[in-house]
């Protein structure tokens, strides 16, 4: 179902941030080594330096011809990738920003930081629209529902919080995780959330009730990334205990354990992103041992 196809080397530090391109066959990394780097899937090979940063990147989100680039610092920088140069750059939070998703239908992006809190940002003219006080501690992951209603934030103390998208008021929020939440993301068909945790929990949510439906020791330890596969019913999970997971998003099976340990190629650190490339192709996997993996989809 996946195999491995190659490794890509060139970071020099733990690559935290991973995302596709606008144009197909690219996408982008970020990490402790101060820069976005920009690659060829079909060359398999490293393609540019977007920019500079300052500190380490720690998200990325492309949106239209727009790189969002979150730094540890908190700063916030957006590349125009059809002009090939940073356009703004801004003190969005006082710490780090772990996670940036765009609401396209209002004009509207959402960033998540070490600070507690989420900014919620005018598309148009860059302005803070809000910032909600989400949490003490470190919002960490920012979902969206399919249905563009909601959205779910995972949080160091464990919970994750839903809010409307609305009007950003608070609607549930959900315990049960006993160790913080470290990953949040809808099924594309709208019938569950998951959440993944430091507990190597994942969590199965119902819609549009949010009740726990599901519960499966997942990993050995945290789980940093799920994805659900653009076409196809299966969804990837990826953890701090270096192995990637393939499952069934109807049946909450696992079909596929990618992991040195499990004498298959993989990675030797803790793996900190995972995306699928738009056409399905490709699951792309990027962590602390500086590569970054790409698994060709085998039918």
């Amino acid at each position: 179902m996946l195999k491995h196809l190659r490794s890509l080397s060139g970071h020099q530090n733990p690559v935290y941030a991973l995302a596709n391109a606008a144009k197909a066959g690219f996408f982008f990394t970020g990490g402790n080594d101060k820069g976005v780097v920009e690659w060829s899937l079909e060359k398999m090979s490293f393609s540019k330096v977007l920019m500079p940063v300052k500190t380490s990147v720690y998200s990325l989100h492309q949106y239209e011809n727009l790189l969002f680039v979150g730094q540890r610092s908190g700063e916030l920088s957006i590349y125009d990738l059809s002009k090939q140069e940073v356009t703004a750059n801004f003190q969005a939070h006082e710490k780090p920003v772990f996670d940036i998703v765009t609401i396209p239908a209002k004009q509207e992006f959402l960033t998540a930081s070490e600070d507690g809190t989420v900014g919620v940002w005018s598309l148009t003219d860059l302005s803070l629209l809000y910032r909600i006080r989400v949490s003490a501690d470190t919002v960490r992951a920012i979902a969206v529902s399919p249905d563009g209603l909601n959205t779910a934030f995972g949080c160091k103390d464990g919970a994750i919080r839903i809010y409307d998208l609305t009007d950003y008021s608070l609607l549930h929020i959900l315990k049960q995780h006993t160790l913080p939440v470290t990953s949040v993301q809808y099924a594309p068909d709208g019938k569950y959330l998951i959440s993944g945790g430091r507990d190597a929990q994942l969590n199965f949510w119902s819609l549009p009730d949010y009740q726990l439906q599901h519960t499966i020791p997942a990993h050995l330890f945290s789980i940093y990334g799920i994805a659900f596969h653009p076409s196809l019913p299966y969804f990837a999970t990826i953890s701090q205990d270096k192995s990637i997971k393939l499952w069934g998003s109807d049946d909450l099976k696992l079909y596929k354990i990618l992991s040195i340990e499990k004498n298959t190629h993989g990675h030797t650190h803790s793996i900190n992103k995972v995306i699928w490339s738009e056409d399905g192709k490709y699951l792309l996997t990027t962590g602390d041992d500086k590569l970054v993996i790409v698994w060709e989809w085998d039918l």
